[in-house]
């Protein structure tokens, strides 16, 4: 094991009691560090330049998708963490009449925060901001296929916190994988389901406990009786921004038969609203960003060669080139379960369709898949809502928009099974790093009618009480 690695970890976990009896102003005043560096212009003006080269983001998105979602949360937390971190009472049933009892939450300790390449910023600061809130130490593993970003977050820690706080290692698999040879206490992970299991299977060998945030195809239904129109637009958003390299876009379609082709016509005017209204060609939009790196084009052209050769009807899009790595916004119909695309998460700018007559059949088309991180519904019909609420699991739903799942800090964020372990942001995030700690007090009185030597009289009281539970 790297001899620094193995340092930095000890080096926290020895401060992590220092940490834990910081007070919520103490805590406050770590997190305005970050604050007040991202108010800096300049130092934003190097983010924005280290964004674009690796996803040729650009800096509206940057703000909108990255800084500004940071921000939000340190808002929300500076707003909420006096009140997060009070004891919480809690009642007292019958059978323990003379105790009171509360939750203390106390920070798990040393944290390791492994963060993915697509949104690298603010999946990178938003755990760590909730895991320092909670009073904790963190190592960030940001991702080594944004390099530029992850550059720029170790600077940025490095200039902010101390090692004994805070400490970023960058690098490849192998760095993740000495990282896992950590006791940590928590481990928060955000990527694939793939690389999910291998981390609860490296976390399970100290028993750490995870949070795993893992994407998963997520569907999104149009019924018939959908605004198709705004609907539409707000869909082609949704789907393409950065590319289509977000775990809550839309993954797929499921449009009810007579809602189709009206669609497709409303999709086809919001793509060039959005990306093309000069007329030039999406390719030159500097509004489009491209796909990080050719292992994952080629994995998206080949989930695109998959399914043309199986027969799928290219509806729009279908343009490449791979010098630049770009891969146009494209609508595929005609899809079947047998293609790949419709086997694992597109993460790219592919939207498979598949058309539905009776509600029934949605249920069918999404239970072949694992549950997903979010449901979208779009409809005007509450019946057809509560239908696919009660009849389908998800982490998240959202009706009639798209993508603003993540954007309430007052709703945990996360999914089920396939699609994650446990839950983040707000109050959920400061949880999930803290440990819910029981306490009980005894005021007065005993239970000592429970103790031996038992006889009829301890029972018939005992048989009383129990009337009561």
């Amino acid at each position: 094991m790297c001899l620094e690695i193995q340092q930095v970890f000890e080096i926290q976990k020895k401060n992590a009691p220092n940490l834990a009896r910081m007070d919520a102003e103490q805590r406050l005043e770590l997190l305005r560090r970050i604050e007040n560096y991202l108010q800096d212009g300049e130092r934003l003006k190097e983010l924005y330049k280290a964004m674009y080269n690796d996803l040729r983001k650009p800096e509206t998105e940057v703000i909108a998708t990255e800084v500004g979602i940071v921000q939000a949360h340190i808002t929300h937390i500076k707003r909420n963490l006096h009140k997060w971190m009070k004891n919480k009472k809690v009642p007292t049933p019958l059978s323990l009449l003379g105790t009171r009892s509360h939750i203390r939450y106390e920070p798990k300790g040393v944290v390791l925060i492994i963060a993915p390449w697509n949104f690298p910023f603010n999946l990178s600061l938003v755990p760590l901001i909730y895991a320092i809130a909670a009073g904790n130490a963190v190592i960030l593993k940001p991702s080594e296929m944004a390099a530029h970003t992850s550059s720029y977050i170790s600077l940025m820690m490095y200039e902010l916190f101390d090692e004994s706080e805070v400490a970023v290692f960058e690098g490849n698999e192998s760095v993740a994988q000495e990282l896992l040879d950590l006791p940590f206490n928590h481990i928060f992970f955000t990527g694939s389901p793939r690389v999910g299991k291998i981390i609860m299977s490296r976390a399970a060998q100290h028993l750490s406990s995870v949070t795993l945030e893992l994407g998963g195809k997520s569907p999104a239904i149009i019924d018939d009786t959908a605004n198709v129109k705004k609907i539409a637009k707000n869909l082609v958003w949704a789907k393409f921004i950065n590319n289509g390299q977000a775990c809550i876009a839309p993954d797929y379609l499921i449009v009810h038969e007579s809602a189709k082709d009206c669609f497709v016509k409303e999709f086809g005017q919001a793509l060039n609203q959005l990306y093309d209204p000069s007329g030039t060609g999406i390719q030159n939009c500097p509004d489009y960003c491209r796909i990080i790196n050719d292992h994952h084009y080629g994995r998206l052209r080949t989930l695109y060669n998959d399914a043309c050769e199986k027969d799928a009807q290219v509806l729009y899009g279908g343009d490449f080139d791979d010098s630049e790595l770009y891969m146009a916004p494209t609508l595929l119909d005609n899809v079947s379960p047998d293609m790949k695309i419709m086997k694992e998460e597109i993460f790219g700018p592919l939207l498979p369709m598949i058309t539905y007559i009776n509600r029934e059949d949605v249920e069918c088309i999404i239970e072949n898949s694992p549950s997903p991180l979010i449901l979208y519904i779009a409809s005007q019909d509450q019946d057809n809502i509560d239908y696919f609420m009660d009849n389908i699991s998800s982490g998240s739903t959202l009706t009639n928009d798209y993508m603003l799942s993540y954007s309430n800090p007052h709703l945990p964020f996360g999914g089920l099974n396939n699609s994650g372990i446990g839950k983040s942001l707000g109050f959920h995030g400061f949880v999930g790093f803290s440990n819910e700690r029981a306490v009980m007090h005894r005021k007065w009185g005993s239970v000592g009618i429970l103790y031996p030597p038992y006889n009829e009289k301890i029972q018939s009281i005992l048989k009383f009480i129990y009337r009561w539970m």
